[in-house]
């Protein structure tokens, strides 16, 4: 069965689906025709239900729950791991617009729950943000991906680790994405694309440096160093599975209990 595979071009899903991509685990006689996308692409597109099997924002996940069901396994949880707010080193005013990573992104909704001051959230292309800010167009932005750890790099600082704050709020790992599979594919094909999907991390736990090639090829970043970075930051005990720890935070994030 071939299914249409929707995830973004960052490391940690291309260190994550590397092995059940290019033949070197066991899928069960199932074939993916991947497509890579930003993530907000990939939540609009979800939105529109046009993948089978999809990475998201977790959340999004009330609004597309009647078409979607989350996965066990590839998700991106955990602490410490959480979106970066940064500003212009020396801008001094109040903070009231900030360029942010899509308006269905987690890191949109955190920005709107934790500073609730800041009502002008403007949604754009996640790589362009700190260019955005560096050149004044606003006051602040959200950056996630590799962009969390290259800012210093750049004439900018950090006013906020939201996932730091979410912590201190909640007493829980912060989840920011998950993987879907659409409904009317079945409980049966379910199981099955959870096996594969697990067996792939494990084995790419296992072989560390097996996908590299196929992580630079797509990376935005190609620094190892950075690469590694983000690959241990976002891929960990709950990409295996959610468990009811990450199933908990998740309900917490959206209102809804996760199936």
């Amino acid at each position: 069965m071939n299914l249409k595979l929707y995830i973004s071009p960052c490391p940690n899903d291309t260190f994550m689906f590397d092995a059940m991509l290019h033949g070197k685990v066991d899928c069960e006689g199932l074939e993916f025709q991947v497509e890579y996308h930003d993530i907000e692409q990939l939540n609009s597109r979800a939105m529109a239900g046009e993948a089978d099997l999809s990475k998201i924002s977790c959340a999004i996940l009330p609004a597309i729950g009647g078409n979607y069901t989350l996965l066990d396994s590839g998700a991106a949880l955990g602490r410490g791991n959480g979106p970066l707010l940064v500003k212009r080193k020396g801008f001094e005013g109040a903070i009231k617009r900030v360029a942010v990573p899509g308006e269905y992104t987690t890191a949109n909704a955190l920005v709107s729950g934790l500073f609730p001051m800041i009502e002008e959230r403007t949604p754009m292309l996640f790589s362009s943000i700190a260019e955005a800010v560096e050149r004044g167009d606003f006051d602040a932005g959200v950056l996630i991906h590799e962009g969390r750890f290259v800012y210093e790099r750049r004439n900018l600082e950090l006013v906020a680790d939201l996932g730091i704050e979410w912590e201190r709020m909640t007493d829980m790992p912060l989840p920011l994405g998950g993987i879907v599979l659409r409904r009317e594919l079945g409980e049966e094909l379910r199981q099955k694309v959870e096996r594969v999907l697990r067996r792939s991390i494990e084995y790419a736990f296992a072989n560390p440096t097996s996908s590299r090639d196929y992580v630079k090829a797509h990376a935005q970043e190609l620094d190892d160093d950075v690469i590694d970075k983000h690959i241990a930051l976002f891929v960990n005990e709950f990409s295996l599975s959610l468990g009811e720890q990450g199933r908990q935070a998740i309900a917490y994030l959206t209102g809804e209990v996760p199936e």
